[in-house]
């Protein structure tokens, strides 16, 4: 296929160069109507191509021009058999897959770290998920992926569940046997979605990590707006057929989205995607050189750590994307949050996220090595601001185990419910999730006990100032559960 063509992008430009008389919306035509300020600051040119589903421009919820022409160039780009996609961003796209391999009552098994896009879709879907402990590590205190020993363990007790969903690479770029794992799920006539988030370039470098559609498996959201170039809020959602039925996923992922399509985000991905395809192993190789350089440059500072290949060789960590710079801070005696506030307020410098022992920093290919450098001047600045005389902080990994599920997701979420203190629910079963955004891993989730360590846990994390999302109250002193019935004596 001609890569070098951006049908979408381009009949949007023609469009906007013919300079119709617009009768419909949006309602501020091509910016005269908009904010003088805004209009100044964003400019014409996009805000000429703020359109809508015009007859010229196709409809992405039933595409048969230049969308559905961009979306077969973006399929082959990817190594898929067909690709949609997505303006409701990774989190669409992943509901998307749930939804369109899960009835009511039907089983999905998911790691326990996965995103809240996930649990939301299993939610909306009435699926029981089936959870699978990630690989712990004790050294760094984060979660990996999953294992194929424990794929194999959840498959041979829950063979009748209609999916295996696997992330591939995790946040901090840690990828499992994802082949094996396909291969595995396979072998039971299972489909495999992979959340690739955090994946997009993995396609188009050797030395990067195997795609999930390299690896054959059946479907596999991708954040292009992550590393691809394209702009926020922008996915794709790539299938393989045979498993999947492509009708029923145009369907859903129909269904989900807006009818008021963005015509700049959906362009992006048509670029992004000629980039990618024409460029993709000339800027991965960039951005993999300019990272190896920060992760040798930080193994240098004093009291920071750095993992690269010498992370590999267990089952959850089969392999590594050398451009999340994961960077260990503990034996600065400062949490993770704390590095991210002091890098902001003495360098203007923002990260990916922090957590307690560890902050994460993405290189991209928007990366140059003037911004990598000034990394690294700011970690150096770190080091000597925090490590004389710096007592470690003890690295305790006391994640509690995966509460008991009590109730469906659904079910409990739409449950007659009550809210108490916080600190006195041990025992009683949660409505809302309680999650570490980002990543947007769950802590607790509707339908599960709580338990007096997962209270502890959170507490904690409040207290150093992590960013715990999810209940209604937001201060986390309240907790919705549900309502317990009272004997009849």
């Amino acid at each position: 296929m001609d890569h070098n063509k951006t049908p979408l992008f381009t009949a949007l430009r023609k469009h906007a160069d013919q300079n119709p008389l617009q009768f419909h919306i949006p309602g501020h035509k091509k910016g005269k109507g908009s904010d003088s300020e805004f209009r100044e600051f964003i400019g014409d040119n996009a805000l000429s191509i703020d359109l809508i589903n015009i007859a010229p421009l196709d409809d992405l919820h039933q595409p048969t021009g230049v969308i559905e022409e961009a979306q077969k160039l973006a399929a082959d780009a990817f190594g898929a058999d067909f690709t949609y996609f997505s303006v409701q961003g990774t989190s669409g796209a992943i509901m998307t897959m749930v939804m369109s391999v899960c009835s009511p009552g039907e089983k999905i098994i998911v790691p326990r770290n996965v995103h809240k896009s996930i649990m939301s879709a299993i939610i909306f879907a009435g699926a029981r998920p089936v959870f699978i402990s990630p690989a712990r590590d004790s050294n760094l205190g984060i979660d990996h992926g999953i294992t194929t020993r424990s794929v194999r363990r959840a498959l041979e007790r829950h063979p009748d569940a209609k999916a295996v969903l696997v992330i591939n690479p995790t946040y901090y770029g840690i990828c499992a046997n994802l082949k094996e794992i396909v291969d595995l799920v396979h072998s039971y006539d299972i489909p495999v979605l992979v959340d690739e988030a955090h994946g997009v370039l993995i396609h188009f470098h050797d030395k990067l990590p195997m795609s999930a559609m390299q690896a054959g498996a059946d479907m596999a959201a991708t954040s292009v707006h992550k590393l691809g170039g394209s702009m926020t809020q922008s996915s794709v959602l790539n299938i393989r057929k045979g498993r999947i039925n492509p009708q029923r996923v145009q369907t859903i992922i129909s269904m989900l989205t807006t009818t008021s399509t963005s015509y700049i985000l959906l362009a992006s991905l048509d670029t992004s995607r000629r980039n990618l395809a024409m460029n993709g192993y000339a800027l991965a190789e960039e951005t993999i050189t300019l990272a190896q350089q920060v992760r040798e440059q930080v193994n240098l500072i004093p009291g920071l750590y750095c993992f690269g290949e010498d992370i590999l060789g267990g089952e959850a960590t089969f392999d590594y994307d050398p451009t999340k710079i994961t960077i260990h801070v503990r034996h600065l005696g400062i949490t993770g949050y704390e590095t991210e506030n002091w890098l902001r307020d003495n360098y203007n410098l923002e990260i990916e996220l922090s957590d307690m022992y560890n902050i994460l920093c993405l290189v991209t290919p928007g990366d140059t090595s003037d911004t990598t450098t000034k990394l690294v001047e700011a970690l150096k600045a770190l080091s000597e601001r925090y490590y004389a005389g710096a007592e470690s902080k003890e690295l305790i990994v006391k994640i509690p185990d995966i509460p008991q599920l009590s109730l469906t997701p659904r079910d409990a979420f739409y449950a007659e419910t009550e809210v108490i203190p916080f600190k006195e629910s041990a025992g009683r079963i949660i409505a809302e999730f309680i999650y570490v955004y980002p990543p947007g891993i769950p802590i607790l989730l509707p339908g599960e006990v709580i338990s007096q360590r997962n209270i502890d846990y959170i507490v904690d994390h409040v207290e150093v100032g992590l960013p715990v999302k999810g209940p209604e109250d937001r201060s986390i002193q309240f907790v919705k559960v549900i309502v317990e019935e009272t004997a009849i004596f």
